[in-house]
């Protein structure tokens, strides 16, 4: 099982009371299993969500003559609520090194993809680099603050998953091809083949409440890619940015667009495995060694470890006898 930040461990312990006496079966425990499964994927998009709420609403509500721009103002409470994530303990330090990665290799995309025309934002504020406003780094960001998130709360687990090498391999060549195709052949479609190819046969298991979910681990593949081209056309329809079919008058991002999305699901997938590594069913996580502070915790931590991988001190210990009891 992987640890849990200290806040969702209380709310787990709370929801674990809560659920203690529910039904485990028949249509009640069904509905049971299915609540909790979808309270675990809204509290794994809570960065995502919080994002997507602040973009309509700045847009939409927030005057666009003021000192501060739309876009300044965006990438403002972006920060906040990074910042909200790590001090309430919904994020750990560990996790936050992933969703830096998808921060920089997202911002570096949308500085290429601006600058050829892919999509454009507003020209204005002083929080940006060249015409991307340093919110969008963010809303990559949004995507591993999700993985990483739903890959503990579900407590994930693989069977069959390819080699890591031949994943990281594959996750490069689809970051190349985002670039590349605006001056060679587009190989998306070939891409898509591999990764069907690669990952066709992986099981991923997922823990709810009582039950674990077996599923192809291309069908959340899809499933995050589509949610995702939602959310896109949330964002566009507010005017955070736009295609260029859709300068003329708002219409909806085009379909062809989710199988980008999914493409880039493969590079957030193999990014969070670079930090926490697949892992089969009933295999435990591998945990951090624990933090030691001050002389008292430290020693320990030493007679602990002395104990567990020492048979000599460990039979020292068995042979001790108890401290005799006063009579008093």
């Amino acid at each position: 099982m992987q640890q849990p930040t200290r806040l969702e461990a209380r709310i787990d312990a709370r929801a674990r009371r809560v659920l203690a006496g529910a039904p485990s079966t028949g249509v009640r425990g069904f509905l049971v299993e299915a609540s909790v499964f979808l309270a675990k994927q809204a509290w794994a998009c809570v960065f995502g969500a919080a994002l997507l709420a602040a973009i309509v609403l700045v847009r939409t509500l927030y005057p666009s003559d003021l000192a501060v721009t739309r876009n300044d103002l965006l990438t403002l409470v972006a920060v906040l609520i990074q910042v909200a994530m790590l001090a309430t303990r919904l994020e750990s330090g560990r996790e936050l090194w992933v969703i830096m990665l998808f921060h920089v290799t997202g911002t570096a995309m949308e500085l290429f993809k601006t600058d050829v025309g892919s999509w454009a934002y507003e020209a204005d504020g002083f929080l940006r680099i060249g015409a991307v406003p340093l919110f969008s780094g963010f809303m990559y960001a949004a995507v591993g603050s999700y993985m990483v998130r739903v890959h503990r709360l579900f407590d994930l687990a693989f069977v069959r998953y390819p080699p890591r090498w031949a994943t990281v391999v594959l996750a490069v060549l689809i970051y190349a091809n985002f670039f590349t195709h605006h001056w060679i052949w587009d190989a998306r479609w070939a891409l898509t083949a591999l990764v069907v190819l690669l990952w066709l046969p992986t099981v991923m298991h997922a823990h709810v409440w009582r039950r674990t979910l077996r599923i192809p681990l291309l069908l959340p593949f899809a499933g995050v890619a589509l949610f995702i081209w939602l959310a896109e056309n949330i964002g566009t329809a507010s005017g955070a940015w736009l295609y260029p079919d859709q300068v003329g008058g708002w219409q909806p991002v085009s379909l062809s667009k989710v199988s980008s999305w999914f493409l880039l699901m493969i590079i957030s997938v193999v990014l969070v495995t670079l930090v926490f590594s697949p892992r089969p069913p009933g295999k435990p996580a591998a945990r951090r060694a624990p933090r030691t502070v001050g002389w008292r915790r430290k020693t320990e931590h030493v007679a602990a470890w002395s104990v567990r991988e020492s048979p000599v001190i460990a039979a020292g210990h068995r042979r001790s006898k108890p401290p005799r009891q006063s009579l008093r």
